[in-house]
């Protein structure tokens, strides 16, 4: 007979059940320390900036994650990231943790949704195993691989004596041989590539970067095939020939062996294979004007060949199965019942399934995963996470309910709660009252942001934090009021047929110098509506969700333009070169190179960064911080925060009107207590899209869009938001948001609203008219949300 442990003793293993955290001092976190709670749900809150992500991410889950890593043989961890330890006292009871943020997907053009959550793997050996013709291997319905064959003499060894034979091999491959399968093929304007009246002497070559001086121009000059005093109108046929089509070819220039390539299959190496927002802007602006896009004509964007198109499965081939939207395509593979692939079937069905669970039914598959905003990127990844046998892990999200309209945000909830349900902590970064009410157990930080911040200002229930007096806690229960009057608009904006994506030839009047709010259930059509029809216009400045790309040598000053009048103020003042102040160029610190620290690597383990003995972190070479402006030396200036900084340049000796705009602007998005200094890559999310939105507004536009810019911000600073949109409007701009929160619904002057649904059953503009009458008549979505939100 077996003798049970008594109820009153606890065993041992199960003492542990709390994440300890003692000291933490990530970016700027002051000596945290707290307890949380396993299996349970726990939301972080806290003005933007105020170190919820420091403490989430730069702290609990990278040591996770580092401590997993280390488990690893130093083979493996030689091929993944190094994370450094993070600057904590003591971290205790940690569990494995799975990340979901909200990076961008990666935007190569070769990435669909359906390659990036496998579902494309799967249907691929589907119709592999069902589809009629049989035409080969699942690798025959890739894009991704060509078909080749050739065949040939080896030679080998046999018997000890040297053998030839003929060998023959093919590879069936799926991809379009047209397009690539990219889908899509461009036409080149040649005006855009030479002026056809000058000679390669006088710079007829118009591509950027492509100078005379340079290595291009020895090549294109020194090949020998044209002459570089003839203008390019005057070549023959084989002259232009070889000039623009030319493939690679083995020359001698100088007595230096260099390939040469004709000037068509040389950009669209360099540039047009590549994803074109991730290019420099004036290299983007070339590509615009010198390639036109249009859908392959053999493959009709399927981006697959003829014989992957022509194997199907009752009628449907892989191409029409990727067109789908997933909601339909899910129906489609329930109703397919073999034995012989059966668990491949009920895989993929999850998978299909899971997406339309959480909100992204609306997709298909062969969505390039680029195009997809920040909100459902992350919920494409999590998909791989709600079928997971795993328990006990620590998921860790990044506001999850970023893009979801207030319809979609119980479905969140209700996917987080059995997350946890299955015994798993979840660690959640949110702002919206709706998904911190769920919450086990609450985190509040502050009071402030930046510097400011950094501190535990309260810990327990919701109720807990609606008494307890703090920031967050006296905005929880915020409501904005309907506006008792709007304004009038000066003139409209007519947008007609509109059929991007999903739209529905749709057509609408935008009206100008108003505040418009276009809203809708994610994947109604706003984005595709507004970004595929408003954006491209001349004095439209269009501020979207993408990531800024920055390395941790820019900062504010270098990316809002900042650092320019400042280092000629600086040089003017002291009569020497502006390149003196900057830490980039000649006047950084001989020993770090102007980074202030000094990185050693260790291999596969962490590196370690050391603040410079020379500089101490300043980054200037100590010659430099001799010259002085208005009394500050330049690393005193990029020390300080902007607000600070602005007041600075404002009057008195250190007067500079050009910084001080911009400065005025970084303290109009409720960014005053960043430093001029900060690398970017420690700002958050939210502070990030406020920065680009700065910059952006100095930038000479009548109508301005915003792509959900109450993204990361805090409840207290979406009044800031507010009076910001306002006072854009006052001064004759007009303002366009596209944004699913209700406080800038009910302060709009004009609401547009798509739906009814998402993907085919959206596309349609269900309301149009003031909040107002959109409360009034609650016959949409967003109607029947706003007027309970306005109470």
């Amino acid at each position: 007979m077996r003798t049970g442990t008594p109820p009153s003793q606890q065993h041992v293993a199960d003492t542990h059940d709390l994440i300890r955290v003692h000291g933490a001092r990530e970016n700027n976190l002051k000596d945290v320390s707290v307890e949380l709670p396993k299996r349970r749900l726990t939301v972080f809150t806290g003005v933007s900036g105020s170190g919820k992500s420091s403490l989430v991410f730069a702290t609990i889950a990278a040591e996770s994650q580092r401590m997993i890593n280390e488990t690893y043989s130093s083979f493996v961890q030689g091929f993944m990231p190094t994370l450094a330890r993070p600057d904590v006292d003591v971290l205790d009871g940690l569990t494995t943790a799975i990340i979901v943020d909200q990076e961008r997907m990666g935007a190569d053009p070769r990435s669909t949704v359906g390659t990036a959550t496998d579902a494309n793997a799967m249907l691929r050996i589907l119709f592999s195993r069902l589809g009629q013709p049989h035409i080969g291997s699942s690798q025959a319905f890739s894009f991704n691989v060509a078909s080749i064959s050739g065949a040939g003499a080896v030679t080998f060894e046999k018997d000890g004596k040297q053998v030839k034979e003929r060998r023959e091999f093919s590879i069936t491959g799926g991809m379009c041989p047209r397009c690539e399968g990219r889908g899509q093929v461009n036409d080149i304007n040649l005006a855009a590539l030479y002026d056809a009246g000058k000679s390669l002497n006088e710079g007829a070559i118009t591509i950027p970067g492509y100078s005379m001086e340079g290595w291009y121009g020895r090549i294109y000059r020194g090949c020998g095939w044209f002459d570089p005093d003839k203008p390019i109108r005057d070549y023959t046929q084989r002259e232009l020939d070889d000039l623009l089509h030319k493939e690679a070819t083995k020359i001698k220039v100088e007595g230096i062996n260099l390939t040469y390539l004709g000037l068509i299959p040389q950009i669209q190496k360099s540039y047009l294979s590549k994803d074109i927002d991730s290019l420099q802007p004036h290299v983007r602006a070339f590509v615009e004007r010198v390639a036109t896009f249009t859908t392959c004509p053999e493959c009709d964007g399927t981006r697959l060949n003829e014989a992957a198109r022509s194997s199907k499965i009752k009628g449907i081939s892989i191409g029409d199965a990727c067109r789908m939207q997933i909601s339909d395509l899910a129906a489609w593979v329930r109703d397919l019942d073999e034995p012989s692939v059966a668990p491949l079937l009920a895989t993929l069905r999850h998978t299909l399934d899971s997406f339309v669970q959480i909100g992204l039914g609306y997709l298909s598959l062969e969505r390039p995963s680029g195009t997809l905003s920040g909100g459902e990127a992350q919920r494409t990844k999590m998909i791989r996470h709600l079928g997971s046998a795993l328990t006990d892990v620590t998921y860790v999200f990044d506001e999850p309910t970023i893009g979801l309209h207030p319809h979609d945000i119980q479905r969140m909830n209700d996917l987080l709660l059995r997350l946890r349900d299955k015994g798993n902590t979840v660690l959640v970064v949110e702002h919206k009252p709706e998904a911190i009410a769920i919450a086990d157990h609450v985190v509040d930080l502050g009071p402030g942001a930046g510097t400011a911040g950094g501190e535990i200002v309260f810990e327990g229930t919701i109720e807990g934090l609606r008494a307890s007096g703090t920031l967050t806690g006296r905005h929880l229960d915020d409501r904005a009021k309907l506006k008792p009057s709007v304004r009038e608009p000066s003139g409209k904006l007519e947008v007609r047929g509109a059929n991007t994506h999903n739209l529905r030839d749709v057509d609408v009047d935008i009206p100008l110098g108003v505040l418009v709010v276009v809203t809708g259930v994610a994947g109604s059509g706003k984005s595709s509506l507004i970004h595929g029809s408003v954006a491209g216009r001349d004095g439209v400045v269009s501020v979207d969700q993408g990531a800024i790309r920055g390395s941790r040598r820019s900062n504010p000053a270098t990316y809002t333009g900042l650092l320019e009048p400042i280092r000629k103020a600086f040089a003017k003042a002291n009569g020497v070169k502006p390149a003196l102040f900057s830490a980039n160029s000649e006047g950084a610190c001989p020993n770090c190179n102007g980074a202030g620290v000094i990185y050693t690597d260790l291999g596969m383990m962490a590196g370690v960064a050391t603040t410079c003995e020379l500089c101490e972190g300043r980054r200037f070479d100590a010659a430099v911080l001799d010259y002085k402006f208005g009394g500050k030396d330049i690393s005193e200036v990029l020390a300080m925060p902007v607000a600070a900084a602005e007041e600075f340049f404002r009057a008195g000796e250190a007067k500079l009107p050009a910084a001080h705009k911009i400065l005025d602007r970084l303290v109009d998005v409720g960014l005053g207590y960043l430093t001029v200094g900060q690398p970017l890559t420690t700002l958050s999310g939210g502070e990030r899209q406020r920065i680009k939105l700065a910059t952006r507004m100095g930038e000479n536009g009548g109508v301005y869009i915003l792509d959900e810019p109450t993204t990361g911000l805090h409840l207290a600073d979406v009044e800031n938001l507010l009076g910001l949109l306002d006072r854009l409007v006052d001064s004759g701009k007009s303002v366009i948001v596209i944004e699913h929160h209700q406080a800038v619904m009910a302060h709009a002057d004009w609401i547009i609203d798509l739906g009814p649904g998402a993907g085919h059953d959206g596309g349609l503009v269900v309301f149009e008219g003031t909040p107002a009458q959109l409360v009034a008549d609650r016959s949409t979505l967003t109607g029947e949300h706003l007027a309970a939100y306005v109470g």
